[in-house]
């Protein structure tokens, strides 16, 4: 069985109550922390320590999605948390050297794999960690940015899009999923940062995507401030007949027909 627990869904920054974008995948005795969003390392252990983590996987380096990797790095090897070895960090490329410029403050690189074991990310990359098979696919967020498709040994499988304006390699990968977890961060289609093009899906396009891809279940999460949780279910589920939740913080969704 696979299970999504939501630490944070917020954006761009954190609310009182709802960290950033940050999730605990497990199957079994597997512990994933997907997206490390400011606030999410707080909400995290409440379920698990680092030092149980199997991995980490970072779908793109905006900081509200990977900030507390900073605060990770200085708890791995300055603090309680006692790490038998680097732990796995999956994130896009460059990630370890954009950790160890904003770490170091002399000299000396910070040593940032000390902390953690990088692999950066590839469209197709696929891993094996625990229970779980990991597969990314490249996303549309004008930067290098990814999605991840996280399967058991029993064929349930959840998605997760990370930011991404509606995209092929999304639909592709969350193919029949169980699970689909999209962000559904604009109020209009196109809008988002001064995007040209999107980088960000609308609820409407959120409930597109799992209807192409034939997902299982839709749930909304990383919604827009221009948008309330009620809203952003609503305009997905016009679109997409099966049921849609919203990623509130602390929400725990089992992962399976």
């Amino acid at each position: 069985m696979i299970t999504l627990t939501v630490l944070g869904s917020a954006t761009p920054y954190a609310a009182d109550g709802n960290p950033c974008s940050g999730y605990l995948v497990t199957a079994g005795d597997t512990r994933v922390w997907v997206d490390a969003g400011s606030g999410t390392l707080g909400a995290l252990q409440r379920y698990a320590r680092l030092d149980e983590l199997d991995a980490i996987w970072i779908s793109h380096l905006h900081a509200d999605h990977s900030a507390d990797l900073l605060t990770a790095y200085y708890a791995a090897l300055y603090a309680d948390v006692k790490l038998p070895a680097p732990l796995p960090l999956y994130g896009p490329p460059g990630i370890a050297d954009r950790l160890a410029h904003f770490l170091t403050n002399g000299p000396d690189r910070s040593p940032v794999e000390a902390a953690f074991a990088v692999t950066e990310l590839h469209d197709g990359h696929r891993v094996r960690v625990g229970a779980l098979t990991l597969t990314t696919a490249a996303v549309a967020h004008g930067m290098p940015a990814f999605a991840v498709r996280a399967e058991d040994g029993e064929g349930r499988s959840l998605v997760y899009s990370g930011d991404t304006a509606p995209c092929a390699g999304l639909t592709r990968l969350a193919r029949g999923c169980d699970v689909l977890l999209c962000e559904a961060d604009s109020a209009i289609a196109g809008a988002g940062a001064d995007a040209d093009p999107p980088v960000h899906h609308t609820p409407a396009e959120a409930g597109d995507t799992a209807a192409a891809a034939g997902a299982g279940r839709l749930v909304v999460t990383h919604v827009g401030r221009s948008l309330t949780p009620e809203e952003a279910v609503a305009g997905a589920a016009a679109r997409f007949a099966g049921p849609v939740d919203y990623a509130a913080p602390g929400a725990v969704f089992p992962v399976g027909r």
